[in-house]
Protein backbone atom coordinates (compact mmCIF):
# COMPACT_ATOMS: atom_id res chain seq x y z
CA UNK A 1 0.00 0.00 0.00
CA UNK A 2 2.48 2.09 -0.94
CA UNK A 3 -0.04 5.38 -0.95
CA UNK A 4 -0.97 4.96 2.42
CA UNK A 5 0.17 7.01 5.27
CA UNK A 6 2.99 4.08 7.03
CA UNK A 7 0.55 4.27 10.02
CA UNK A 8 -2.46 3.09 8.42
CA UNK A 9 -0.60 0.59 6.80
CA UNK A 10 -1.53 -3.18 7.44
CA UNK A 11 0.45 -5.08 10.04
CA UNK A 12 1.43 -7.38 6.82
CA UNK A 13 2.34 -4.60 4.60
CA UNK A 14 5.68 -3.60 3.38
CA UNK A 15 7.08 0.17 3.59
CA UNK A 16 9.32 1.05 1.64
CA UNK A 17 12.66 1.94 3.47
CA UNK A 18 12.72 5.98 3.00
CA UNK A 19 9.05 5.27 5.01
CA UNK A 20 11.01 2.88 7.80
CA UNK A 21 13.71 5.84 8.39
CA UNK A 22 11.31 8.33 8.48
CA UNK A 23 12.06 9.20 11.82
CA UNK A 24 11.09 12.80 14.08
CA UNK A 25 13.34 14.18 16.63
CA UNK A 26 12.29 15.01 20.22
CA UNK A 27 13.39 14.68 24.29
CA UNK A 28 11.67 11.55 25.34
CA UNK A 29 11.57 8.70 27.89
CA UNK A 30 14.19 5.89 27.06
CA UNK A 31 13.68 2.76 25.00
CA UNK A 32 15.71 -0.24 25.43
CA UNK A 33 15.68 -3.47 23.75
CA UNK A 34 16.40 -6.51 26.56
CA UNK A 35 17.30 -10.10 25.80
CA UNK A 36 15.89 -11.69 28.56
CA UNK A 37 17.25 -15.05 27.58
CA UNK A 38 15.81 -18.05 29.98
CA UNK A 39 14.04 -17.57 32.78
CA UNK A 40 17.01 -18.67 34.98
CA UNK A 41 18.01 -14.88 34.27
CA UNK A 42 16.11 -13.81 36.94
CA UNK A 43 18.56 -15.42 39.74
CA UNK A 44 21.42 -15.43 37.66
CA UNK A 45 22.32 -12.30 36.87
CA UNK A 46 25.54 -12.18 34.95
CA UNK A 47 26.86 -9.63 32.95
CA UNK A 48 23.79 -7.95 31.87
CA UNK A 49 21.51 -8.34 34.99
CA UNK A 50 24.59 -6.04 36.50
CA UNK A 51 24.63 -3.29 33.58
CA UNK A 52 20.75 -3.50 33.59
CA UNK A 53 21.11 -2.29 37.63
CA UNK A 54 23.73 0.33 36.43
CA UNK A 55 21.14 1.81 33.87
CA UNK A 56 18.45 1.75 36.45
CA UNK A 57 19.92 3.72 38.54
CA UNK A 58 20.44 6.50 35.93
CA UNK A 59 16.77 6.27 34.83
CA UNK A 60 15.05 9.77 35.57
CA UNK A 61 11.56 10.95 35.14
CA UNK A 62 9.97 7.29 34.27
CA UNK A 63 6.52 7.43 35.04
CA UNK A 64 5.77 4.00 33.62
CA UNK A 65 7.31 0.73 31.52
CA UNK A 66 5.39 -0.62 28.70
CA UNK A 67 6.75 -4.07 27.44
CA UNK A 68 6.53 -5.92 24.37
CA UNK A 69 7.11 -9.24 24.84
CA UNK A 70 6.96 -12.66 23.09
CA UNK A 71 5.16 -14.55 25.81
CA UNK A 72 1.89 -12.67 25.30
CA UNK A 73 0.77 -13.21 21.49
CA UNK A 74 -2.70 -12.85 20.26
CA UNK A 75 -4.91 -12.55 17.64
CA UNK A 76 -5.32 -8.88 18.01
CA UNK A 77 -3.42 -6.21 20.13
CA UNK A 78 -4.09 -6.59 24.02
CA UNK A 79 -2.99 -3.68 26.18
CA UNK A 80 -2.86 -4.86 29.95
CA UNK A 81 -5.00 -2.47 32.07
CA UNK A 82 -4.64 -4.13 35.48
CA UNK A 83 -4.57 -1.60 38.27
CA UNK A 84 -2.20 -4.28 39.75
CA UNK A 85 -1.17 -8.07 37.78
CA UNK A 86 0.11 -11.10 38.86
CA UNK A 87 3.73 -12.04 38.54
CA UNK A 88 3.19 -15.20 35.53
CA UNK A 89 5.33 -17.98 36.24
CA UNK A 90 5.04 -19.42 32.73
CA UNK A 91 8.01 -21.78 32.37
CA UNK A 92 7.89 -25.45 33.57
CA UNK A 93 11.36 -27.65 34.79
CA UNK A 94 12.92 -24.78 36.80
CA UNK A 95 13.64 -24.63 40.75
CA UNK A 96 11.62 -24.18 43.02
CA UNK A 97 13.14 -20.69 44.49
CA UNK A 98 12.66 -19.28 40.37
CA UNK A 99 8.78 -20.09 41.06
CA UNK A 100 8.66 -18.09 44.49
CA UNK A 101 9.56 -14.81 43.40
CA UNK A 102 7.30 -12.09 42.82
CA UNK A 103 7.42 -8.73 40.94
CA UNK A 104 4.53 -6.68 42.28
CA UNK A 105 4.65 -3.34 40.42
CA UNK A 106 1.53 -1.66 40.00
CA UNK A 107 0.31 -1.20 36.79
CA UNK A 108 -1.27 2.16 34.89
CA UNK A 109 -4.88 2.07 33.52
CA UNK A 110 -4.79 5.64 31.77
CA UNK A 111 -1.67 5.37 30.75
CA UNK A 112 -2.81 1.47 28.65
CA UNK A 113 -6.21 3.32 27.88
CA UNK A 114 -3.46 5.54 25.68
CA UNK A 115 -1.36 3.13 24.50
CA UNK A 116 -4.72 1.75 23.23
CA UNK A 117 -5.95 4.90 21.41
CA UNK A 118 -2.47 5.49 19.86
CA UNK A 119 -2.39 1.98 18.43
CA UNK A 120 -6.73 2.35 17.34
CA UNK A 121 -5.42 5.38 15.69
CA UNK A 122 -2.61 4.13 13.72
CA UNK A 123 -4.59 1.44 12.23
CA UNK A 124 -4.38 -1.31 14.55
CA UNK A 125 -7.30 -3.14 16.18
CA UNK A 126 -6.81 -3.35 19.72
CA UNK A 127 -8.46 -3.82 22.86
CA UNK A 128 -7.89 -3.52 26.66
CA UNK A 129 -7.57 -6.61 29.11
CA UNK A 130 -7.53 -6.74 32.83
CA UNK A 131 -6.82 -9.87 33.98
CA UNK A 132 -3.72 -10.13 32.23
CA UNK A 133 -0.52 -11.00 34.65
CA UNK A 134 3.36 -10.04 34.02
CA UNK A 135 4.94 -12.80 32.03
CA UNK A 136 8.50 -13.94 32.66
CA UNK A 137 9.38 -11.41 29.76
CA UNK A 138 8.70 -8.47 30.99
CA UNK A 139 9.46 -9.27 35.26
CA UNK A 140 12.74 -11.23 34.37
CA UNK A 141 14.74 -8.31 33.20
CA UNK A 142 12.63 -5.68 35.16
CA UNK A 143 14.12 -7.16 38.39
CA UNK A 144 17.43 -6.14 37.61
CA UNK A 145 16.71 -3.03 35.90
CA UNK A 146 14.43 -1.56 38.57
CA UNK A 147 14.18 -4.27 41.50
CA UNK A 148 11.93 -1.74 43.64
CA UNK A 149 8.96 -2.68 41.43
CA UNK A 150 7.30 0.73 42.29
CA UNK A 151 7.33 2.17 39.00
CA UNK A 152 4.22 1.11 37.20
CA UNK A 153 4.36 -1.43 34.24
CA UNK A 154 1.79 -2.54 31.64
CA UNK A 155 2.10 -4.78 28.70
CA UNK A 156 1.33 -4.63 24.79
CA UNK A 157 0.61 -8.47 23.14
CA UNK A 158 2.27 -9.19 20.03
CA UNK A 159 -0.33 -10.07 17.47
CA UNK A 160 0.35 -13.97 15.64
CA UNK A 161 0.51 -12.37 12.21
CA UNK A 162 2.94 -9.78 13.11
CA UNK A 163 6.39 -9.51 11.08
CA UNK A 164 9.26 -7.34 11.08
CA UNK A 165 7.93 -4.14 9.33
CA UNK A 166 4.68 -4.35 11.45
CA UNK A 167 7.20 -4.24 14.79
CA UNK A 168 8.69 -1.39 13.75
CA UNK A 169 5.55 0.41 12.97
CA UNK A 170 4.03 -0.71 16.41
CA UNK A 171 6.54 0.78 17.90
CA UNK A 172 6.22 3.73 16.27
CA UNK A 173 2.60 4.02 17.44
CA UNK A 174 3.55 3.47 20.78
CA UNK A 175 6.31 6.20 20.88
CA UNK A 176 4.05 9.27 21.70
CA UNK A 177 4.10 7.60 24.71
CA UNK A 178 8.09 8.42 25.81
CA UNK A 179 6.89 12.50 25.82
CA UNK A 180 4.65 11.28 29.19
CA UNK A 181 7.41 9.68 30.56
CA UNK A 182 6.78 5.90 29.38
CA UNK A 183 9.90 3.85 29.43
CA UNK A 184 9.05 1.45 26.14
CA UNK A 185 10.77 -2.03 26.33
CA UNK A 186 10.79 -4.56 23.80
CA UNK A 187 11.72 -7.66 25.46
CA UNK A 188 13.13 -10.70 23.41
CA UNK A 189 16.24 -12.37 22.79
CA UNK A 190 19.35 -11.10 20.38
CA UNK A 191 19.15 -15.21 19.12
CA UNK A 192 17.16 -17.95 20.49
CA UNK A 193 17.57 -21.32 19.34
CA UNK A 194 16.54 -23.51 22.30
CA UNK A 195 16.83 -26.84 19.59
CA UNK A 196 20.67 -26.11 20.50
CA UNK A 197 20.93 -24.93 24.01
CA UNK A 198 23.83 -27.08 25.60
CA UNK A 199 25.02 -28.03 22.17
CA UNK A 200 28.23 -25.82 21.29
CA UNK A 201 30.37 -27.63 24.00
CA UNK A 202 32.22 -25.31 26.65
CA UNK A 203 32.20 -22.27 24.27
CA UNK A 204 29.72 -19.63 22.71
CA UNK A 205 28.85 -21.00 18.95
CA UNK A 206 30.25 -18.92 15.88
CA UNK A 207 27.40 -17.78 14.12
CA UNK A 208 25.68 -16.74 17.36
CA UNK A 209 28.30 -13.90 17.47
CA UNK A 210 28.51 -13.45 13.42
CA UNK A 211 24.26 -12.82 13.81
CA UNK A 212 24.89 -10.45 16.74
CA UNK A 213 27.76 -8.41 15.22
CA UNK A 214 25.86 -7.90 12.09
CA UNK A 215 22.77 -6.50 14.31
CA UNK A 216 24.78 -4.52 16.24
CA UNK A 217 26.11 -2.76 13.37
CA UNK A 218 23.10 -2.34 11.40
CA UNK A 219 21.67 -1.16 14.84
CA UNK A 220 24.25 1.00 15.36
CA UNK A 221 23.67 2.96 11.57
CA UNK A 222 19.80 3.38 12.43
CA UNK A 223 19.47 0.71 9.38
CA UNK A 224 15.83 0.10 9.92
CA UNK A 225 14.96 -1.42 6.83
CA UNK A 226 18.09 -3.92 6.37
CA UNK A 227 17.02 -5.16 9.97
CA UNK A 228 13.54 -5.71 8.69
CA UNK A 229 14.96 -7.52 5.89
CA UNK A 230 17.54 -9.26 8.26
CA UNK A 231 16.01 -13.28 7.32
CA UNK A 232 17.54 -12.66 4.14
CA UNK A 233 20.31 -10.06 4.78
CA UNK A 234 22.28 -11.07 7.94
CA UNK A 235 24.62 -13.88 8.29
CA UNK A 236 22.60 -17.30 9.93
CA UNK A 237 19.52 -15.29 10.58
CA UNK A 238 17.12 -18.80 10.36
CA UNK A 239 19.57 -20.44 12.80
CA UNK A 240 19.77 -17.84 14.96
CA UNK A 241 15.93 -17.55 15.09
CA UNK A 242 14.05 -20.39 13.75
CA UNK A 243 11.02 -18.35 14.58
CA UNK A 244 10.87 -14.67 14.61
CA UNK A 245 9.32 -13.52 17.91
CA UNK A 246 12.15 -13.19 20.05
CA UNK A 247 13.55 -10.68 17.55
CA UNK A 248 11.06 -8.87 16.41
CA UNK A 249 10.35 -6.92 20.12
CA UNK A 250 13.65 -5.60 18.85
CA UNK A 251 12.02 -3.91 16.09
CA UNK A 252 9.09 -2.66 18.08
CA UNK A 253 12.20 -1.22 20.10
CA UNK A 254 13.63 0.51 16.59
CA UNK A 255 10.52 2.13 15.76
CA UNK A 256 10.17 3.21 19.13
CA UNK A 257 13.34 5.11 19.13
CA UNK A 258 12.73 7.35 16.04
CA UNK A 259 14.85 10.72 16.48
CA UNK A 260 17.59 9.06 18.98
CA UNK A 261 20.87 9.47 17.06
CA UNK A 262 22.63 6.05 18.55
CA UNK A 263 21.92 2.89 20.35
CA UNK A 264 24.04 2.40 23.45
CA UNK A 265 24.94 -1.27 23.90
CA UNK A 266 24.07 -2.91 26.93
CA UNK A 267 26.64 -5.32 27.03
CA UNK A 268 25.71 -9.42 27.89
CA UNK A 269 27.51 -12.67 27.89
CA UNK A 270 26.50 -15.59 25.50
CA UNK A 271 24.32 -18.17 27.64
CA UNK A 272 23.86 -21.92 27.06
CA UNK A 273 26.25 -21.22 24.45
CA UNK A 274 23.57 -20.11 22.05
CA UNK A 275 21.69 -17.22 23.84
CA UNK A 276 23.04 -13.91 23.32
CA UNK A 277 22.17 -11.57 26.05
CA UNK A 278 23.02 -8.17 23.69
CA UNK A 279 20.78 -5.77 24.45
CA UNK A 280 20.38 -2.13 23.75
CA UNK A 281 19.30 1.11 24.74
CA UNK A 282 18.29 4.64 22.91
CA UNK A 283 18.07 8.13 24.62
CA UNK A 284 19.41 7.70 27.96
CA UNK A 285 20.87 10.83 29.53
CA UNK A 286 22.36 11.26 33.21
CA UNK A 287 19.93 11.76 36.49
CA UNK A 288 18.37 10.19 39.71
CA UNK A 289 16.83 7.09 40.06
CA UNK A 290 13.38 6.49 38.14
CA UNK A 291 10.15 7.97 39.66
CA UNK A 292 7.65 5.87 41.61
CA UNK A 293 4.15 6.70 40.88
Amino acid sequence: MPDLPLELQSVRGRPTPEQLNEVPTMNKAPVFFISHGAPTFALEPGELGAQLTALGRELSGVKAILVVSPHWQTRVLKVMANKSSATLHDFGGFPRELYDLQYPAPGHPSFAAEASRLLVGAGFEASLDDERGLDHGAWVPLRHLLPAAEVPVFQVSMPHALDAAGAVRLGRALSPLRERGVLIVGSGSMTHNLYEVGRSGNGAADYVREFASWVRQAVFSRDVAGLVDYRQSAPHAARAHPTEEHFLPLLVAMGASGGEPAAQAIEGEITYGVLSMESYAWGMTAGSAASPP
